[in-house]
């Protein structure tokens, strides 16, 4: 049940009603639930949709990423699922540990140390998860 005197939870509930209405299985979408869906997409991919395909001549898609990462720092906690999956993207396009980590830390700047420390946070379980699949390869 909706507490009516909660705006956010009203517009959620109606959020939820609209998806049911486009598709009865987002009933039970969790943004968690996207993330195991599309966890990554190929290198290339992303070259076509987020790097040279939009300009030959401009970023390429780690950089791209790394400055999306950067970005979502910047907004703070409520961006966790984006941020993890913006983490295994980067990773896919050949961003390393310490540009992932720089990224973020450079964002202590701008956006604070809080900021910082919950991207970090995000950043840090997916690289625990990579490094896990690594040694169970």
């Amino acid at each position: 049940m909706t507490d009516p005197k909660n705006p956010f939870e009203a517009i959620m509930a109606q959020a939820q009603e609209m998806a049911k209405a486009m598709n009865p299985a987002l009933e039970s979408f969790s943004p968690k639930g996207m993330e195991k869906l599309w966890p990554t997409m190929p290198k290339e991919l992303m070259e076509m949709t987020f790097g040279k395909g939009v300009s030959a001549k401009g970023l390429d898609a780690k950089t791209r990423l790394l400055l999306t990462l950067a970005g979502l720092t910047m907004l703070g906690a409520q961006n966790d699922t984006q941020i993890r999956m913006t983490v295994r993207h980067a990773m896919e396009a050949g961003a390393t540990k310490d540009e992932i980590a720089e990224t973020i830390a450079q964002m202590a700047v701008f956006a604070g140390i809080p900021s910082m420390n919950r991207a970090m946070d995000f950043a840090r379980e997916v690289l625990d998860e990579s490094e896990e699949k690594d040694t169970d390869s």
